[in-house]
């Protein structure tokens, strides 16, 4: 996503190689929205005492025994409720692993996407991890729909690469394949994201008076709702999220995915700047569970492998 400052972001690139294999992911269990609340299902950690990495955080989190995350908990298989109202998905299970690692608890907390950033910097949050995309505008501070410096910007460890898609009406593709024919069309999309952006700014290419009708929402989910009643032609989203709502909404009756997925980028969890110490401890842990394994146990869990990564790359996003 991305906020003018926040996704899942901007910056046009191919993403067309991005993760192919979870199109055909399993069965898994259907998302749940949540409020601005705690969600105190997270993970359980080792204590810091047994913890291997636990010396490498700031003492203040080390001695509360939790890493607060900031995160819009509605967004599968990246992150969402279960059936018992349980935060699961691909970012808790990285976080539950990353945890024992490090011997605190990571608090998932539900935020909507376009305000993580602000509450990252508000001291809200330790941390944001929601499927953002890291991307230099994230990381200056620039506001990427005006190009206006509106914060110190963040730093991002980058843990999983991803690409967005477009997907219709089962049936009713209206021969939508890529951004250009959505020209004249009607588009949902989650407020903050990178596929907002590139609405907005294939939009603007569009002639004849035939702009693209953007319709924006707090969430993924609101914005499936609207087309899946009939109130848009198009929706779009981050390919796992895409992929995942094409398979399980109407038992894989009312979506379908159309053309390719493009702006392939990584994801990262946002740090603020001057959090070097807890940045740098996330990057130990996440290398750790990549070389131990648990990395790859929790990626081929939700079946999204070919978004995996080999190493924990602080601000690679472009």
């Amino acid at each position: 996503m991305t906020a003018s400052s926040t996704r899942r972001t901007t910056a046009m690139r191919s993403r067309t190689a991005a993760v192919g294999a979870i199109a055909v992911a399993g069965a898994l269990i259907l998302t749940g929205c949540g409020d601005q609340t705690k969600d105190n299902s997270g993970s359980s950690t080792a204590s810091t005492s047994s913890a291997p990495l636990a010396d490498k955080l700031p003492k203040a989190i080390r001695d509360a025994g939790v890493i607060k995350v900031g995160s819009d908990i509605a967004y599968a298989p990246v992150e969402f409720k279960d059936s018992s109202g349980k935060t699961v998905g691909i970012d808790p299970d990285l976080a539950d692993a990353m945890g024992k690692q490090l011997g605190v608890k990571f608090e998932f907390q539900n935020g909507t996407f376009d305000t993580l950033i602000t509450g990252l910097r508000s001291k809200r949050y330790d941390i944001a991890m929601s499927a953002m995309t890291d991307t230099k505008d994230r990381q200056e501070g620039i506001d990427s729909d005006t190009g206006k410096k509106v914060g110190e910007g963040v730093d991002f460890v980058d843990y999983f690469t991803a690409g967005v898609s477009i997907y219709t009406p089962k049936g009713k593709t209206q021969n939508i394949k890529t951004w250009a024919d959505l020209c004249g069309k009607k588009i949902v999309v989650q407020r903050g994201t990178v596929s907002e952006d590139l609405a907005k700014a294939e939009s603007k290419k569009c002639t004849g008076g035939k702009k693209i009708a953007i319709e924006s929402y707090d969430n993924d989910q609101q914005a499936q709702t609207r087309l899946r009643g009939g109130g848009a032609d198009a929706g779009s989203s981050d390919f796992p999220v895409a992929a995942y709502a094409v398979k399980t909404s109407g038992g894989g009756k009312d979506f379908e995915l159309v053309g390719e997925q493009v702006e392939a980028a990584p994801y990262g969890i946002a740090v603020g700047k001057s959090s070097t110490q807890l940045r740098d401890a996330l990057q130990a842990a996440l290398d750790a569970i990549i070389k131990n394994g648990e990395y790859d146990k929790v990626i081929s869990k939700w079946g999204v492998e070919a978004g995996a990564v080999k190493t924990a790359t602080v601000n690679g996003g472009k």
